[in-house]
């Protein structure tokens, strides 16, 4: 009768150490195990994102006279979607960094802030077609952020959100969240730079990571969620999924065991 109960004991400490702890499932975690409410100093200043080729810009311009920039405004259709007429309607950076505005022809963008655009655009206007006095108003943004999300996440693909700041933890929750089996300790973000692509690495299971350079995520990013290593090995995401599993597996054998004892 002893082997029925070591093989008890194996499944009771199978079922242990392959569930998923709950610390790898709980996403911001503060480093205190204090139970009254603690305020935590973040660091949630964003550096200015700088245009890459690829983005595409929202450009508009108020005055006075109305008229007198309507020709700088494009017209969007009223049968499309808010994202659709940012897509059809604004100005894209092309291969060389510029974009194409009517009459102010090519602008090199790249690399600059919205803030800067604007300065570029509203001097160009200022010295060629308007005089101080039309008070013009001129907007740059980005036309909302678009990233791409993979792995084991509820709702993966390609999203677009209309606006101009958005955190990672935002991103996932807009994507339908990471899955039980989905490892929160090393979110991967894969980023565009000038030079190419960079690799960047997140632990969302403590409080730490709204202070990472990377939190906010920048158009174009890629979020990379990979699964735990209890998905690969099968048994469960919980002590009594495991708990089933594993007790499945080691009754057939212990029947198969006496089974050949006995013979």
């Amino acid at each position: 009768m002893k082997y029925p109960a070591v093989l008890l004991l194996l499944v009771i400490l199978a079922s242990i150490s392959s569930c998923i702890p709950t610390k790898k499932l709980t996403y911001l975690q503060e480093n205190t195990k204090k139970a009254n409410d603690s305020l935590i100093s973040l660091h949630l200043q964003q550096q200015p994102y700088r245009v890459q080729v690829g983005d595409v810009l929202s450009v508009r311009l108020k005055a006075l006279d109305q008229e007198l920039v309507e020709f700088f405004n494009p017209i969007g259709s009223g049968s499309t979607s808010l994202d659709e007429g940012y897509y059809y309607d604004g100005f894209a950076v092309d291969r060389h960094g510029n974009i194409r505005m009517p009459t102010l022809g090519e602008l090199n963008v790249l690399g600059r802030t919205t803030e800067e655009i604007r300065g570029i655009v509203e001097g160009k206007l200022l010295e060629d077609y308007f005089e101080e006095e039309a008070n013009i108003f001129v907007t740059v943004k980005l036309a909302g952020i678009r990233y791409t999300m993979v792995g084991e996440i509820g709702g993966p693909g390609v999203k677009t959100e209309l606006t101009e700041k958005l955190s990672v933890m935002q991103a996932i929750a807009n994507a339908g969240d990471i899955s039980l089996t989905g490892d929160r300790t090393d979110v991967i973000i894969i980023r565009q730079y000038p030079g190419g692509q960079k690799i960047h690495h997140i632990d969302l299971t403590t409080i730490d990571a709204m202070n990472s350079p990377y939190y906010y995520i920048q158009p174009n990013d890629m979020i990379v969620v990979n699964p735990l290593p209890q998905k690969s090995l099968g048994a469960g995401t919980t002590g009594l999924d495991t708990f089933r599993t594993i007790l499945t597996v080691v009754t057939a054998l212990t029947t198969t065991i006496l089974l050949f004892t006995r013979l």
